[in-house]
């Protein structure tokens, strides 16, 4: 283009901002960001390139490796238990050493994402989840088993905290919250698909853990072979100063030819950030500046905030639980069970992709609200369900003849509540012509199949009937046979039909999103890190908390939890639905009340000091570029402004 033609496009543009009515001014002032973006913005809407879906789907593998892992073990923990002769302690600390792995290195991952970039973190996360499956699976022993499952911790970390960012940064604003939302859908598709293949090799006494262990690694090594072909979040190029390779990232990623405006915007914020940074007094690690600084400050409260109250309300023990509510209705088949469970992450699966949908209709703060305040009323009905279950619980009718090489301490209980809180004990029963619960006795367990057979009795396993059932005998483990399951099948229908549009994604995909560039690393692994720590913590005090609350009294402790999520979704949690990440900082400039109203005071992005810059604006009134410009009084100034 010649000098020319630039003066006279220059020269457009001044008489376009002169003769502009104010009116009209202020009304597109008032449009939001795409509407202003014209002719541009709706061809971006329209044009999306098929790198930006193949990109988010390797991606997501990440996260469907995340669902995989959680939904596998307790399948093949069946099978490992009786293969290595597990003890209670080898049993816990082969699950827990993952969820422990994964929460130390979410937090490390900020820091390596930070210094190598997106892309060779997630290319290490699957390489590493890969060795792990294969180590799982060929694992001659249970201290090879637990070192499988330490490095697949690993993997799973550092995924878990990368792959909603990496996706967020590569997205458009228009598509961002569903993309990063499609990776929590491969979290819940890979716990249904883990329910599937724990079902299929279930009838493999011998080999079926393994194979359930090992297929992960498949998975993961295609998102290895295929992230080599992938680029780097445009953004880490920036902030690392490559920025012809920047400009030519996001051009692929947008199908566009003519990215400069985008390019710009976001080059222009960390530029800002690095001058303001300098000029403040704020130093230190990026993990402390977050802390000095009152935005950042508020964005990391709200994202730990998120996925804390993510975990404590309650989805690991819901879906703990699941196969015992399912047994409630009366399902005696252990396999039938499984196979039901597997219906029940399908559940999970399916109304995770409603949170895919609605995720950029309605907005992030409306699905979490609504969201959380469902898990809250269906965590009531759990509870409830399970006080009825104890209220009306089976007595104790049936005393069978002492067996001296047994424990005698489970004839003590006078109902099969009692009994069904002792991991010793369980309860063995018979059905009359009306369904009714007769000849209920509690015996001690099975030493190797305590959740199949009693150890002596009527429902013990012997050479003559191996199969107690034939009898007519049922075994109760750890639950109680209740004419109120229906309500408890409702109470766990609803919580996951709740659970997964909102509070499953929401957590991940508004974390992907709140911090500006120079924190989004330590952001995203500080928040992955909480996560991972009260899952850890809810599965270590679950079962002592049934057994000083009892069952409906720890759903009714979750309910309250569940309760201030709400509180803290209302008051904290704001809306981002279709703001570049380089707008959403202003959010969090004022105080974060009620959504976070935007700043009333000029903070500066980085050094959180009072500075030269104008105030941000409310988030509920976004400007123009010409809002900000001086107050002119005549043609002639208006002129000079606009040179």
């Amino acid at each position: 283009m010649s000098r020319e033609e630039r003066l006279e496009m220059k020269s457009s543009s001044a008489n376009f901002v002169m003769d502009k009515p104010e009116n009209d001014e202020r009304q597109l002032i008032n449009q939001a960001p795409a509407e202003r973006g014209g002719g541009a913005a709706r061809a971006r809407s329209h044009k999306n390139p098929v790198l930006l879906y193949v990109l988010t789907v390797l991606a997501a593998i990440g996260g469907f490796l995340f669902g995989y892992d959680t939904g596998v073990v307790s399948g093949a923990m069946i099978l490992i238990r009786e293969d290595f002769k597990l003890s209670t302690v080898w049993q816990e600390a082969i699950v827990s050493v993952t969820i422990g792995a994964a929460a130390l290195f979410a937090l490390l991952g900020g820091l390596l994402n930070d210094t190598f970039g997106r892309k060779p973190v997630i290319l290490l996360a699957s390489f590493v989840f890969t060795a792990g499956a294969v180590v799982m699976g060929a694992a001659q022993s249970k201290v090879l088993l637990l070192i499988g499952r330490v490095v697949v911790g690993i993997g799973i970390g550092l995924a878990s905290m990368t792959v909603p960012m990496y996706i967020a940064e590569a997205a458009p604003p228009q598509l961002r919250g569903r993309l990063v939302t499609i990776n929590n859908m491969f979290i819940t598709g890979g716990q249904f698909v883990a329910s599937v293949i724990d079902g299929a090799f279930s009838y493999n006494k011998r080999d079926g853990w393994r194979y359930m262990l090992g297929l992960a690694g498949i998975p993961s090594l295609v998102q290895f072979v295929g992230f080599l072909f992938l680029p780097e979040s445009p953004r880490w190029l920036i902030q690392h100063g490559d920025n012809l390779m920047a400009k030519m990232v996001l051009k692929r990623m947008r199908g566009l030819d003519n990215v400069d405006e985008e390019f710009e915007q976001i080059k222009q914020t960390f530029e800002e950030e690095q001058r303001e940074r300098k000029e403040s007094d704020v130093t230190g690690p990026v993990f402390l500046r977050m802390l000095q600084h009152p935005p950042t400050r508020r964005a990391l409260l709200v994202g730990c905030g998120l996925q804390m109250f993510q975990q404590i309300a309650g989805i690991n023990t819901v879906m703990y639980y699941s196969a015992s509510i399912i047994k409630m209705a009366g399902v005696q088949d252990d396999s039938l069970a499984i196979w039901l469970a597997a219906v029940t992450a399908c559940v999970n699966f399916l109304f995770t992709i409603v949170g895919v949908y609605l995720v950029e209709k309605v907005g992030r703060r409306i699905l979490a609200l609504g969201s959380m305040a469902g898990v809250f009323l269906s965590l009531l009905v759990l509870a409830i369900a399970f006080w009825f279950s104890a209220q009306y619980s089976p007595p104790i009718t049936y005393q069978p003849a002492q067996d001296r090489n047994t424990s005698q301490h489970c004839s003590s209980y006078k109902s099969c509540n009692q009994c069904a809180l002792d991991d010793e004990c369980g309860y063995c029963f018979s059905l009359d012509s009306n369904s009714s619960v007769v000849n209920g006795s509690c015996m001690p367990t099975d030493s190797s199949r305590w959740d199949t057979f009693a150890g002596a009795g009527r429902c013990a396993y012997t050479n003559a009937t191996a199969d107690h059932l034939q009898d007519g005998m049922y075994w109760a483990f750890n639950y109680c046979p209740s004419r109120f399951s229906w309500l408890a099948i409702l109470g766990l229908v609803l919580y996951l039909m709740f659970f997964a549009p909102g509070m499953g994604p929401m957590p991940w995909t508004i974390n992907s999103e709140i911090y500006p560039l120079w924190a989004r690393s330590t952001g995203n692994a500080c928040s992955a890190a909480t996560n991972w720590v009260f899952n850890l913590l809810v599965s270590m005090t679950f079962l002592t908390l049934t057994e000083t609350l009892t069952r409906p009294g720890t759903f009714f402790m979750y309910s309250g939890l569940a309760l201030l999520g709400v509180v803290f979704i209302w008051a904290f949690v704001p809306e981002t639905k279709g703001k570049r990440l380089e707008e959403i900082q202003a959010v969090f400039e004022g105080p974060c009340v009620m959504g976070c109203v935007g700043s009333t005071s000029p903070y500066t992005q980085v050094s959180g000091q009072y500075g030269v810059h104008p105030p941000e604006p409310s988030v509920c009134t976004p400007i123009l570029e010409e809002e900000r410009r001086p107050e002119v009084e005549s043609e002639s100034d208006v002129e000079e402004y606009s040179r």
